[in-house]
C-alpha cells in the first residue's frame, strides 16, 4: 500500500458453503486495516526453509481464496489467514494452510494482462471466526459508479521501491469509471470493461505486494463486497497521477468462480 508522504440481497451465494454466510458487518479490529481484515489472505512462497509474502488474496468461502493469476507460478505456496502482523510468528487467530489445488483462469493473458484471476482451494476448510471470515462477492455484472468509495487492503510496499509492510494496511481509493480510465491520457486501451480502476490522484495507490488482494466496496446497507482483485499499476511508480490502480472486476467472473468451486 503506497501513500505519498514524507518518506439488500446483493451478495452472491457461494455454492459450496451453504452453512456459512459471507461477512456483512463492519469489524472494529484495532489495526491500520480497520474493518476489512478478516477475509484478507497472505499468499506466501517457500524459499529455502522459510515462507515469504508475495501477494494478497481474499477468503470467499471456508475453503476457497481468490487472488490474481499473475501471482501464481511454479513455487510451493501456503495461504496465511487471520494475519495482521507478518512478523508475528504465533499470532492469535491466524492459521497457515497449504493449497489443495490452484486454478488460474484458462484465458489468463500475461502479455495484455487480461483475465488476471485465480482460485486457490485450501487443503482443508477453515473454521470461521472473528479473525477469519469469508468476504461477499457482488452480483454478476454489477458496475460501480464513478467515485464510489472503495478500500484496498494489503501488505504491499509502503512507497515505490520501499519495504513491504509488516502490518496490514488499508487505503481509500475512489473508483474511476471506464470512460475516464480508458482515455488516452489515463490508461487508454490497456484497460477493459472487465477491469476496475480506482485512485489515480498521485497520492495513494496499491503497490508491489498488494497484488491479488481485494478492492472492498461498501453497500448502502453497510455491508461490503469484494469488487476487485489487485492486478496492475504504473511502471513509473505506485503513486502516478492519472494511472490509477487497476483491478480485475470480480462481477465479470461470478459464473466462472461458481463453476470452478462446484466442479472441484
Amino acid at each position: 500500500m503506497s501513500v505519498r508522504t514524507a518518506g439488500p440481497g446483493r451478495h452472491v451465494p457461494l455454492l459450496l458453503d451453504s452453512k456459512f454466510e459471507c461477512f456483512h458487518q463492519i469489524m472494529t479490529r484495532v489495526c491500520l486495516c480497520l474493518f476489512l481484515c478478516s477475509p484478507q489472505a497472505s499468499l506466501q512462497y517457500l524459499s529455502g526453509s522459510s515462507f515469504y509474502h508475495t501477494c494478497g488474496g481474499t477468503l470467499i468461502s471456508s475453503q476457497w481464496v481468490i487472488t490474481a493469476a499473475h501471482c501464481i507460478g511454479s513455487r510451493t505456496y501456503r495461504v496465511y489467514l487471520g494475519k495482521h502482523d507478518l512478523t508475528a510468528a504465533n499470532e492469535g487467530g491466524s492459521i497457515a494452510l497449504s493449497p489443495e489445488k490452484i486454478i488460474v483462469h484458462p484465458n489468463w493473458d500475461s502479455y495484455n494482462i487480461r483475465n488476471d484471476i485465480a482460485l486457490i482451494k485450501l487443503a482443508s476448510p477453515v473454521t470461521i471466526s472473528a479473525s477469519i471470515t469469508p468476504a461477499c462477492l457482488p452480483n454478476a455484472g454489477d458496475i460501480l459508479p464513478h467515485q464510489a468509495p472503495c478500500y484496498v487492503t494489503g501488505w504491499g510496499r509502503l512507497w515505490t521501491g520501499g519495504p513491504i509492510a509488516d502490518i496490514l494496511q488499508q487505503a481509500l481509493l475512489p473508483v474511476v469509471d471506464y470512460a475516464t480510465c480508458s482515455r488516452s491520457d489515463w490508461w487508454g486501451t490497456l484497460v477493459t470493461t472487465s477491469m476496475i480502476c480506482a485512485g489515480g490522484d498521485g497520492e495513494v495507490a496499491s503497490c508491489n505486494g498488494d497484488s491479488g488482494g481485494p478492492l472492498n466496496c461498501r453497500n448502502p446497507d453497510g455491508s461490503w463486497d469484494v469488487h476487485g482483485v489487485v492486478s496492475f499499476g504504473s511502471s513509473a511508480g505506485c503513486n502516478y497521477p492519472k494511472k490509477p490502480s487497476v483491478f480485475t472486476r470480480v462481477s465479470d467472473y461470478i459464473s466462472w468462480i461458481n463453476t470452478v468451486m462446484t466442479s472441484n
